[in-house]
């Protein structure tokens, strides 16, 4: 049976691959060091004998080698890391821990196997943060230069520079994939939609940044893995893979898509749940969006679950499984941050 290692495996995104490639037959060994924001209730069967898990922090090489060794995974999926922009405002450094530092000690146990003749493919998955500000029609290719704004998306870009001097250097075989907004089942609340939607059950108000035209491109997370796997089978090593919808909508008309599609499947809507605009946080990217055509044109690989549809699933996820918020405590999300200068 083929191997994968998934790092950050208990995260969003990483606990939805670790099932997607559960269901594809895969051996999975998930390796996370369980932060505030990992899932503890994972969807996954936790007692299957394709999956095995490992408590570990990326800058433990040690015990990565140790691992790699002996499992010899076909492939490693690196979606280890701190993601909320918020948080790296406040609390820069352990973005900086996790997001470049434990890159870099993943790249050297990667690094080491090689010069051992332990082979395996990096995934390296990155973000459309870091191309920074985007102008209006405009959209990001993978040619186009780095401009983070904050402190996650300046680490997330400073993780990419180094796998791609680990490739040019050491040789390794890896491929990054940016990719736009995500979201879907097992999201942290601290995130703009499961906020949303949490508040719309606790009928809490719905706070939006400034006056909510910012615009982002969003993505379900079930599509993503599916990309993550293409790139696996088919991305060649040196490569940059954008990962998008195509789709922009502004935060403001998001969340009033939200409320009608709650209404629709008759959620009920307090009184004090509407919209409430509070102060921006500090350098805020006005616009995300990325050019996807080369994963297109590639392997004909393109985003499938529109976003009403996917909104709606997810809003159904939330309902259908209120234990996993009650689960979080509020004092974690509940608080606003990014405010400090």
């Amino acid at each position: 049976m083929k191997k994968i290692i998934v790092t950050g495996g208990s995260g969003f995104i990483g606990s939805n691959l670790v099932n997607f490639l559960i269901k594809k037959k895969y051996y999975v060994i998930n390796i996370d060091k369980l932060t505030y924001a990992s899932n503890k209730k994972a969807h996954f069967d936790k007692k299957s004998k394709f999956y095995k898990f490992y408590k570990i922090d990326l800058n433990n090489k040690d015990k990565l080698i140790k691992i790699i060794k002996r499992f010899k995974p076909k492939a490693i999926f690196n979606l280890a890391a701190e993601t909320h922009v918020d948080r790296s405002i406040d609390g820069p450094k352990n973005f900086i821990n996790t997001n470049i530092l434990g890159t870099f000690n993943l790249l050297e146990s990667i690094r080491y196997l090689k010069k051992n003749k332990i082979n395996t493919k990096l995934i390296h998955i990155s973000t459309d943060e870091v191309y920074g500000d985007i102008k209006e029609n405009k959209r990001s290719n993978e040619k186009a230069n780095y401009e983070p704004s904050s402190p996650y998306s300046a680490s997330k870009a400073s993780a990419d520079h180094l796998v791609k001097s680990y490739i040019r250097t050491y040789n390794i075989d890896a491929v990054i994939s940016n990719c736009c907004n995500n979201y879907g089942p097992y999201q942290f609340p601290e995130k703009l939609l499961p906020k949303m939607i949490s508040n719309i059950f606790n009928n809490n108000p719905l706070p939006i940044y400034a006056r909510g035209h910012n615009t982002r491109e969003w993505i379900h997370v079930g599509d993503h893995c599916e990309a993550l796997f293409m790139l696996y089978l088919k991305g060649k090593s040196g490569e940059s893979y954008n990962v998008g919808s195509g789709i922009n909508i502004k935060n403001i008309d998001l969340i009033e898509k939200l409320l009608k599609i709650c209404k629709k499947l008759k959620i009920k809507i307090g009184k004090k749940t509407k919209i409430k605009f509070v102060k921006d946080r500090p350098g805020h990217d006005f616009r995300y969006a990325l050019n996807s055509k080369k994963i297109f044109k590639k392997f004909k690989w393109k985003a499938k679950i529109k976003l009403d549809v996917g909104l709606a699933e997810t809003v159904k996820w939330y309902k259908n499984n209120k234990i996993y918020l009650r689960g979080i405590s509020k004092n974690i999300y509940k608080k606003r941050l990014g405010l400090k200068l």
